[in-house]
Parts: C-alpha cells; structure tokens; sequence
C-alpha cells in the first residue's frame, strides 16, 4: 500500500445494469428513456472515444443486433468501469456487468450437480437450485473472459470478486456426499458431510479457477460468502473452504461477509490464512443511537490484525450520506483500530439495489469524505 494514499477506496461488487444494456443485449431498440440515459452518462463518461465507438453509435441509430450482444455486455463493463474510476476508486471492478447472479454460473462450469429448480431466496426473489449428486469436477475455470477484458480496459487496479465455497455449498442440496455416509443422519453426520462439500467445492472447482485467474495476471480477489451468517455455527467450515481455495496462491485475498453478527463468527475466522482484509457492512446498522462500528473493538479483543474494507454507504436506502458522515465514520473507526493504514473505503456491499444515480451520489459523498479525513492525517497530499 506504500503507493496509495490514506484510506484508499475500493468497490464491492455488483452494479444495477444500465437500461439500453439490458435491452440491447437483447437486440431490443432502445426506448425513450434508456436513450435519455445513454445521452446522459455518455457526456459523463465519455465511452464513444474509443474501442467502443461502433457499440454507442448502433445503439443510437436502434440497430443493437448490429452490434451484437457481447459488444453490448463489453460496453456495459466498461461503462462501469469508467464508472467506478471517474469517482477515484483505487481498486476496481466491471460490476459484474456479465453476470446474472453469483451462484448458477459458477455451478454450471461443474460436473457433479443436477438442478432442481427455482427456490426463493428472500422478498420475490428466486434462484435456480442445484443438488450435489456426485463427485465436484471443474468442466473449465470460469470468470477468465470478463477478467481479461477488465484487465485489457482498467486504469485502476482490478479486483475480481469469486462466490466462496461454503456459499455454493449452503445454497445448494447436499446429496452426494450425506449419501456416503452410514447409519443415522444425525447432527454430527450431517455437518461431516457438509465439511467434504465445502472443501471439495474449494479444492476441486474453487482452487483451479483462482489458480487460471492468477496465471492471467489477477492480483487482488475477493471471496464473497453471504451464506456465512446464515449459521454462524459452521464458521469453521467457511474458513475450511477458503484456505482449501486459496492453498498455495500467491495473490491478495480478502473476504466480503455482508449483513452478519460478526462477533459469532469468531474465533473461527482467525484461521482463514491467506485472508489480509475483511470486507464487512457498517453503514447498515449505523444510527444515532447506535454505533455500527463499535464491533471493530472485536478485531482488538482477538488480536486480529487484518485491513479492513470499512463499509461507510447504506446499499439499502437511497439517501444520499453526507461526505461528513462518511468522515465521521472513518475516524471513529480510526479511534478504535488505531491504525489508519489498516483501511479501505467502500460501500457495504453491491450497489445494484440502487439506481445509478444514487449510486454515484454515494461514491462521490464517500471519496470526498474519504478526502477529508485524508487531509487530516497527510496535509502533504492537499
């Protein structure tokens, strides 16, 4: 981190599709209003410069299918991309331009699994769900296409975030490895098999997909486990799947667990190895009456080292936080880890649930809040 500034600022995930993507990689003409957005986040992020000059103009002109789905896909990363920079992110992604959804993609580049239809998950929300039924085998490693082109087109540093393995597990029936067990299928049984699933996600699938992307020149991944919280009991089984993903690879890793009682998670955490940073929300539970942040005090308890990407931007609400909340947030947590080159700013998590708009008031509330406390500790760098 020698190069960067004090609290260096990184993205999270994932972000809403703008409309003329999702209607143009459908070979949709544009209407009215994705036009209108087109128009709009062009001037600010001028796209049409370069590369993708031929993509603007048939989407402008409504003949999206002379351009062709994956041009389309390819502007909307680089839209993001542009994005994420243009508020001076250090660390970037294509918010996940590509992608539909974490989970069925990366199922689907394995052999082992059946699935078994739509589950909901939460709200009106509703994933395809697969069964384990057999040995985890990695058709190929995935992710490899849309990092090269983040690579190909980023100023920034790149940092791709992966489903973890415990997530894939957890969201996924567990049928072959409970079937090999014998007698009772009682608690302790099932958590064995659990075990096998996680780790064999981890080594067999996990493993060769991040060892592909750290040939193709990844330096900084992020292991997503949303499913951690679930049942903070099985934290051991997290932190099993990720060491058994990370085993031997020589990149920066860090762990993004969004909207969880940190505190049952621990000890069970110290032992990810090769995890350097947490990635965790705080805004979220952040109110007048209440300190978001004071469950940092937890990393002292525990002696925890660890950079942590300190999540200052509620993804769940549209208000827009002022740079001086951002501030606030950042020397409390300052006060309470005592180091400040321990930090990096980021939303909680992925800021699809919001518009682009709002996303981007939030990010420019959050890098001129980051700057402010900046100023504070290196006055040199105004």
């Amino acid at each position: 981190m020698s190069d960067l500034p004090l609290f260096p600022m990184q993205e999270i995930g994932s972000l809403m599709k703008p409309r003329w993507q999702l209607l143009g990689q459908r070979g949709e003409p544009l209407d009215a209003r994705a036009l209108d957005e087109l128009e709009i986040w062009e001037k600010r992020l001028p796209l049409a410069d370069g590369p993708m000059a031929a993509t603007v103009k048939a989407l402008r002109a409504g003949r999206p299918r002379e351009a062709g789905a994956e041009a389309v896909r390819d502007l909307g990363a680089l839209f993001a991309l542009r994005f994420f920079e243009s508020v001076g992110l250090h660390r970037v992604y294509d918010g996940e331009a590509r992608r539909i959804e974490m989970y069925e993609h990366a199922i689907r580049q394995m052999r082992g699994f059946q699935f078994q239809g739509h589950v909901r998950s939460f709200d009106n929300k509703y994933y395809l769900k697969a069964a384990g039924t057999g040995e985890i085998r990695l058709e190929r490693p995935y992710h490899l296409e849309e990092f090269d082109f983040v690579q190909r087109h980023a100023r920034a540093t790149p940092k791709i975030p992966i489903t973890g393995a415990y997530t894939l597990a957890d969201w996924s029936y567990n049928e072959y490895y409970l079937s090999r067990t014998t007698g009772w299928k009682n608690r302790a049984t099932r958590r064995s098999a659990q075990r096998e699933f996680v780790v064999e996600i981890a080594r067999q699938a996990l493993r060769p997909t991040i060892a592909a992307l750290v040939a193709a020149g990844a330096r900084v991944i992020q292991i997503d486990e949303p499913a951690a919280g679930t049942h903070p009991d099985e934290a051991d089984l997290v932190v099993e799947g990720f060491n058994a993903a990370t085993d031997g690879i020589d990149a920066e890793f860090s762990m993004h667990i969004c909207y969880s009682d940190y505190r049952d998670l621990y000890p069970a955490l110290l032992e990810a190895k090769r995890c350097r940073q947490w990635a965790w929300e705080f805004a979220n539970r952040d109110f007048e009456d209440r300190d978001g942040y004071a469950i940092l005090n937890l990393l002292n308890e525990y002696g925890d080292p660890r950079e942590v990407g300190l999540g200052v931007l509620d993804v769940h609400r549209d208000e827009i936080e002022s740079p001086e909340l951002v501030a606030d947030r950042i020397r409390r947590t300052v006060r309470i880890l005592g180091d400040p080159r321990r930090l990096w700013i980021n939303p909680d998590c992925g800021l699809r649930t919001r518009s682009l708009d709002v996303a981007y008031a939030k990010l420019e509330a959050m890098a001129k809040g980051a700057q402010q406390v900046r100023e504070e500790y290196e006055p040199s760098r105004r």
